[in-house]
């Protein structure tokens, strides 16, 4: 069995994985940096705060929605590790221009009329601009590595990614718009210099015409990921995962507001948890399979993730024996709560069996194709899990409008955990009988 630490020193991995978590970094810290810019400087408003992140939120999702059918085929038929470089070199410009907008709504300059918008405009770039690495950086692995390779390589850039996504958003909340802007454009131009240095990936099939019709190729995708049977049952089973990691995702600030009554700080150490688990559970299922891509232990997994969110939901139904204080608790005061802690290692708990659950579905994304379609099967999976979290957010939107308490509303999280673990058997029963 190969370890991580193996493939952290393979020069057919190392820079790929330092590339894309690089690129995930970038896209947290700006949309993060640039959200609470907007909120807490230029405005003061709860229902500003969530049309703001709402807006920005749906920005970034946007393009995959849009373009990963597009992005999938580019990268099937082109030579994936140029595609990297152009993608990264385009990063430069982007983020050279959020970091314009920044500055000029710090400084107080066209605020609405040119500075948010370019903002939203960056943030937009960076969303299609992701859509086109995504495919790529699961697509590639298969060419770079060795069979058993695969799944420890999935789990780490799986971990890479959540790693960099906490370590945006931390970076974001400590520096200043100015450090921001700085950094943004450093982190991109760092990302360009070691993509260079990720070994070709030449086309697996032959050169054929990339259909840019959105809509079209969008059907066609679909019909490509049903088509295949391992294939279907591995994005459904991924897709109602993220719906799951959504509604959790959405309610993390109200749960700690309103429930925990905590502050927003609060919600923060929440997400870093639950980001946390799920980098831990990526790379732990790799020493757990030793290599082997299989889906033996996904429904095993996600069915503890759903009793865990059992215990999270009943934990929150026992805050409210927690004395209020007047204020919403600091983090020191919510730690000091005897609930606390265990609420916390609870959520930490639940991200781990859902990075075990989502990682060997990933390597079956690569694995159970051929070469030349790897990039279109994570493509399809970009494509129907944004549907998917974007309904699971709606979902857990509408829940609240029609005044279903948010503790409830983890109950509808628990049903999506028993659909994956069908879904995820019966991904297991066809590996095995093609094993027999």
């Amino acid at each position: 069995m190969t370890t991580s630490t193996d493939l952290l020193r393979s020069r057919r991995f190392a820079p790929l994985f330092v590339t894309q978590l690089l690129n995930a970094l970038n896209d947290n810290l700006y949309k993060n940096a640039m959200v609470l810019f907007i909120v807490y400087q230029l405005y003061d408003s709860p229902e500003m705060e969530t049309l703001i992140s709402g807006v920005a939120t749906a920005l970034f999702v946007l393009p995959f929605v849009l373009f990963s059918a597009t992005a999938g085929q580019l990268a099937d038929m082109r030579d994936k590790t140029k595609i990297i470089r152009w993608i990264k070199f385009a990063e430069i410009i982007i983020m050279s221009l959020g970091a314009v907008g920044l500055l000029m709504a710090a400084r107080g300059i066209a605020v609405e009329s040119a500075a948010i918008p370019l903002m939203f405009v960056a943030l937009f770039a960076m969303g299609v601009h992701s859509t086109f690495f995504g495919p790529i950086k699961y697509a590639i692995l298969p060419q770079h590595l060795e069979d058993d390779q695969v799944l420890a390589g999935t789990g780490l850039v799986e971990a890479g990614t959540y790693v960099a996504i906490l370590s945006g958003m931390i970076l974001s909340a400590v520096f200043t718009v100015n450090e921001s802007t700085v950094a943004v454009i450093a982190i991109a131009i760092i990302g360009y210099v070691v993509c260079c240095y990720v070994p070709a990936a030449p086309a697996q099939c032959e050169e054929t015409k990339v259909d840019w019709n959105p809509i079209r190729a969008s059907k066609d995708l679909i019909a490509f990921s049903m088509g295949n049977i391992e294939l279907r049952y591995s994005v459904l089973a991924i897709s109602y995962f993220w719906a799951i990691a959504a509604i959790l995702g959405t309610q993390f600030f109200p749960l700690a507001k309103n429930v925990l009554l905590a502050d927003k700080q609060v919600a923060m150490v929440m997400l870093v948890a639950f980001s946390a688990g799920i980098a831990i559970g990526s790379v732990a299922i790799n020493a757990l399979l030793k290599g082997e891509i299989s889906a033996r232990h996904s429904a095993v997994s996600v069915l503890v993730m759903g009793a865990l969110l059992i215990g999270f939901y009943l934990i929150c139904r026992m805050w409210d024996l927690v004395p209020a204080s007047g204020d919403l608790f600091t983090v020191t005061e919510f730690l000091a709560q005897p609930l606390a802690l265990l609420l916390v290692a609870n959520l930490l708990l639940i991200a781990v069996a859902g990075g075990m659950f989502v990682v060997p579905l990933y390597a079956f994304l690569t694995t159970r194709v051929d070469k030349s379609e790897a990039s279109r099967s994570v493509a399809a999976n970009n494509f129907i899990s944004s549907v998917f979290m974007a309904v699971g957010a709606g979902v857990a939107g509408v829940l609240g409008f029609f005044g279903i308490p948010l503790a409830e509303q983890l109950l509808l999280s628990l049903a999506l955990c028993l659909i994956s673990a069908n879904l995820a058997r019966k991904l297991h029963r066809l590996e095995a009988q093609r094993a027999a």
